[in-house]
């Protein structure tokens, strides 16, 4: 189920109702209703995939319950890697079988010995890499014995398939989400008021920017050969609005969503595009999955401990992993391998923990050297994107070299001028114009419109609020499946 259709505006109030009215003198009864809806969410794509989720709730609740129990330390590490095997055993098996024998067929014809081996038919279960990593996680954190097992398999359930953050994010971590299913909770207007609030930014986000950018992205993407090449730099810019609308639209949408219901998920973004280098970016982008691999895989693996060629190695397994987990193509594994090369300067020089603070921290504007830094980094951020949206290392190398070898042909800008000046694209570069003017005056908030609503007296608030309603309605693009969902 899309948050931006039909069915989720009939579902929302639905469940909104039973969940606050209903269910809600009873603890195991609410969760046991979250555990519904959330299948009910799920399976609306497609019910023969809910399967999956209820093998891993099964086998991550048992195991973690045999972990405690269990002293010797032998048996432990199995009983981990029996988590780790199922859990990456669906993943692989669903999103990479296909790319293994594939990649494998091509590197024998290459050698002169073509094989014919059978690929299946399989389709991508939705979410998948995000509820088996939240899952995942859950049991090594009880390994590590940082969380004590829960015995309670309705809350875990409904851990494992809260429907707001189950199909992409973020990845909650047990230690933070599973205690809320614990506690009783009632109903607060002034939090539902502000999930609301987030859930609009969201919704802006996706349906006005990710929409009407997907529309001119595809365009330019799909048709290469068709444009020069300041035409296909405007695409790539682009497609890094796209995604960025597409994916932090959906996490506000989310986080608001699961604020109604009295939960607090953890922030996923935070102004990535005002980042003065490529560490800050990773620290403000897909924040749930940057910190899973910090510290699921970068930290047991030596972190920064050790000489400079492990933490080299270490940070280049993190990236490509990352890339790779993205997608079962190696344009994805190109992608996370670009940005570990952007990220080895930093890691060399010492400077990879430099800007935490948020920019101009103390000051209204940034100043010239921050502008500078925010271009370069928002530049890089883009030429990697094109990695991300392209279809096969050819597509890729097709576009960049076409792009770089157009950009100095007076023609070339009579294109890009030409395709720039449609009035629909105008719209789009005006309202993306609009959102990074919100986000910039609350980036000290955790989302654009939280700081906006604390300075504004209320006819001005909901005079915004219906306006930018009306926005969303009027400019809205054509309806696109959210970028994430493939992952």
């Amino acid at each position: 189920m899309l948050f931006n259709s039909i069915e989720f505006v009939i579902f929302l109030p639905v469940v909104f109702i039973i969940y606050w009215f209903v269910t809600n003198r009873n603890l195991k009864l609410q969760n046991f209703f979250v555990v519904c809806a959330s299948y009910v969410f799920y399976g609306w794509w497609d019910w023969k995939f809910l399967f999956l989720i209820l093998c891993s709730t099964i086998v991550d609740f048992s195991l973690g319950i045999w972990l405690d129990k269990q002293e010797k330390q032998r048996i432990r590490k199995y009983l981990l890697w029996i988590s780790i095997l199922v859990n990456l055993g669906f993943l692989g098996f669903f999103k990479y079988y296909n790319f293994f024998i594939e990649s494998f067929v091509e590197a024998f014809t290459f050698f002169g010995r073509p094989v014919h081996p059978h690929t299946l038919h399989i389709i991508l279960p939705v979410g998948i890499s995000f509820y088996t990593f939240q899952s995942l996680g859950y049991v090594i954190d009880v390994y590590k014995r940082k969380l004590q097992p829960t015995k309670d398999f309705v809350a875990f359930a409904a851990f494992v398939s809260f429907f707001p953050q189950l199909v992409a994010g973020p990845i909650e971590r047990a230690t933070h989400l599973l205690p809320q299913f614990y506690a009783r909770r009632t109903f607060d207007s002034a939090r539902a008021i502000d999930g609301l609030r987030q859930m609009l930014w969201g919704f802006f986000k996706k349906i006005v920017i990710a929409d009407n950018c997907a529309e001119f992205a595809n365009q330019l993407f799909n048709h290469t050969s068709d444009y020069s090449g300041m035409t296909l730099m405007l695409g790539a810019i682009l497609f890094t609005l796209q995604i960025y609308g597409d994916f932090s639209g959906y996490s506000d949408i989310a986080i608001g969503t699961a604020r109604l219901f009295g939960f607090n998920l953890m922030r996923n973004f935070n102004y990535p595009y005002f980042s003065r280098d490529i560490a800050e970016f990773w620290r403000r982008w897909h924040i749930s999955l940057s910190t899973w691999f910090r510290d699921y895989l970068y930290i047991p693996l030596g972190g920064s401990r050790g000489c400079i060629g492990q933490r080299i190695r270490n940070t280049f397994i993190v990236f490509i992993v990352s890339g790779f987990w993205h997608g079962a193509n190696w344009t994805f594994i190109a992608w996370g391998a670009l940005h570990a090369f952007f990220f080895l300067p930093l890691l060399l020089s010492g400077k990879n923990r430099k800007n935490l603070d948020v920019v101009a921290s103390s000051r209204r504007f940034p100043g010239g050297k921050e502008l500078i830094q925010m271009f370069i980094t928002f530049c890089l951020v883009s030429f990697a994107f094109i990695f991300f949206r392209v279809e096969s290392i050819t597509h890729a190398w097709q576009y960049i070299s076409q792009m770089a070898g157009g950009l100095f042909r007076p023609e070339a800008y009579t294109q890009a001028l030409e395709f720039l000046f449609q009035p629909r694209l105008l719209v789009a570069l005006v309202m993306v114009v609009f959102m990074l003017g919100m986000e910039w005056m609350g980036r000290r908030g955790q989302y654009a419109l939280e700081q906006f609503a604390l300075y504004r007296s209320k006819p001005v608030r909901w005079a915004f609020y219906y306006t930018l309603l009306f926005i969303i309605f009027l400019f809205a693009g054509d309806q696109q499946t959210f970028i994430y969902f493939q992952f």
